[in-house]
């Protein structure tokens, strides 16, 4: 199963935590696999062209780990993308089921992230 924590803090994403795999089907078959890494890593790569956000990012792709760290003040631009994020993993967990995936939330709700 792969687990994605949102992390929050004083009304503001910091950041994200992605790991596991799905184990929908066998590797390099796996369309939850592929769909969540595409929206992480499209999140992480669309934040550092797009933004002049400061972020860190530490991955190990052979456990399925992506770890995006905000630093500081996010811009309106990083927030929207990250909102897009959620929405696309909701989407999916929705969509396949908690056995493949859960979108988890730490630190104050979703919904006082607009």
């Amino acid at each position: 199963m792969i687990s994605v924590t949102i992390y929050q803090n004083g009304g503001r994403y910091t950041g994200f935590l992605c790991k596991g795999h799905a184990g929908y089907d066998q590797e390099g078959y796996d369309i939850v696999c592929a769909a969540v890494s595409a929206l992480t890593v499209n999140t992480v790569n669309s934040i550092e062209t797009l933004t002049d956000d400061a972020m860190r990012v530490d991955e190990k792709p052979e456990g399925g780990y992506l770890k995006l760290e905000l630093p500081d003040e996010v811009s309106e631009g990083t927030n929207l993308l990250m909102k897009s994020l959620v929405l696309g993993l909701q989407a999916i967990e929705k969509a396949y089921g908690s056995q493949f995936l859960t979108v988890t939330f730490a630190g104050e709700s979703q919904e006082n992230m607009d």
